[in-house]
């Protein structure tokens, strides 16, 4: 779909992007439309899959979740069903808040966010270290994040 969006679809995706809950008539008023013609648009969007979605941003530090870690993760196998079960088990632990594949000379980079470094021991040690194939992890701590 990405070659049929047309420069009012793009402003719609930034003025949610910045600020989901607007009104249809102020989408409308800021991308030059009235509510009836953005809201076929918007729904468009949202058929095809180019919004997924509407979530609220937690600021996570405010809640309790102040650490960060990053783990670097090497498989002991990386054919396509050993990927597979990798990929289904991560999705299934909340504390990993992101899970890239990365030609590395390690094959998935995590985003691991816990309370504080026990529970992200624990993480690591409980539920990180057991998930399918994995022969080995790094962890780096961020001790400042200065943009997300």
């Amino acid at each position: 779909m990405e070659d049929h969006l047309d420069r009012i679809d793009r402003n719609i995706i930034a003025a949610l992007s910045a600020e989901a809950r607007l009104s249809m008539a102020e989408l409308g008023k800021r991308v030059g439309l009235s509510k009836t013609p953005v809201m076929a648009r918007l729904r468009r969007l949202e058929q095809a899959g180019v919004i997924r979605g509407y979530a609220a941003i937690v600021d996570r530090e405010k809640i309790g979740e102040r650490h960060v870690a990053f783990v670097q993760v090497k498989l002991s196998d990386t054919r396509a069903a050993a990927l597979d079960a990798f990929n289904r088990a991560v999705v299934a632990i909340a504390e990993i808040e992101q899970c890239h594949m990365v030609a590395a000379g390690f094959d998935y980079l995590l985003k691991v966010r816990t309370t504080d470094i026990a529970a992200y021991r624990a993480i690591l040690g409980e539920k990180i270290s057991a998930l399918p194939h994995v022969a080995q992890t790094s962890t780096f701590v961020a001790m400042e994040t200065v943009k997300e």
